[in-house]
């Protein structure tokens, strides 16, 4: 059966680019606690303050440098981040690196996942816990599941959603956006259409690395794909490339 479209504009940027956030320590973190078999990650922070690693700090500083390079046509006009801080630190540093003359935006909506009580955790810690969520996230399935007091990818794919409609605002306009893997993944899920296993195949399949940027440009009134998980800007810098899993892949590692 052909399949059709719901999220429709009359208006749409030319470019959207999607920027995951660099290294955290959180990334480190987890690490350490699955090389240990540890239950719960050794990080005393909310997951909205977590920052960048130095590894993290050298990948957004990258992507400025990388964004220096590019000409007037291309750079963007609007810079907008998730304002957790690992997400908002890349952002501000990409910003500096590069020194473009454009406000840096925030949007809550663009934030990481919730988890609710399993934020923190390992996969050892939820079936350790957790065991009945964890059997019952093994039923559901990755895509439909709510950690207790948390969100599913439903939910954050309802946040992008939202977010699409304030960007009819900004016709013609190339945004760059900085967020987390969930989100971007929403993004995904939304702009093209796809279902539940198309999802979830690209999620096991293809890493999305710390600064990658995930491409979409208008096109017969849509915005479509032009690339995903782009290394480039790292990759042509002296810094590490790191494709550790998101805090979402970590505490959904239940099986």
């Amino acid at each position: 059966m052909p399949r059709g479209i719901l999220t429709r504009a009359t208006a749409w940027p030319s470019e959207l680019v999607l920027v995951r956030h660099g290294q955290s320590i959180g990334n480190l973190a987890d690490q350490k606690a699955r090389e240990a078999k540890a239950l719960r990650l050794d990080l005393e922070l909310r997951d909205a303050d977590v920052p960048l690693s130095d590894a993290g700090r050298e990948q957004a500083e990258a992507v400025g440098r990388y964004l220096a390079k590019l000409p007037d046509a291309e750079a963007p006009d609007v810079v907008v981040s998730s304002p957790y801080r690992r997400a908002a630190e890349t952002a501000e540093r990409a910003n500096g690196a590069w020194g473009g003359d454009v406000d840096l935006l925030f949007d809550e909506r663009l934030r990481e996942r919730d988890l609710g009580v399993f934020d923190g955790l390992t996969g050892y810690g939820i079936r350790e816990e957790y065991a009945q969520e964890a059997a019952r996230r093994d039923l559901i399935g990755k895509f439909y599941y709510v950690p207790p007091s948390g969100e599913s990818w439903c939910d954050v794919s309802l946040r992008v959603r939202s977010i699409l409609r304030d960007l009819e605002g900004w016709e013609g306009q190339r945004l760059w956006l900085f967020t987390h893997q969930a989100v971007i993944m929403s993004f995904r899920y939304v702009l093209e259409n796809l279902t539940e296993p198309e999802l979830l195949d690209i999620d096991r399949e293809e890493p999305l690395p710390n600064c990658s940027m995930t491409r979409y440009v208008e096109k017969d009134g849509r915005l479509r794909l032009d690339h995903f998980a782009d290394t480039s800007a790292v990759d042509a810098a002296a810094t590490p490339a790191t494709d550790e899993p998101s805090k979402t892949e970590r505490a959904g590692d239940v099986h």
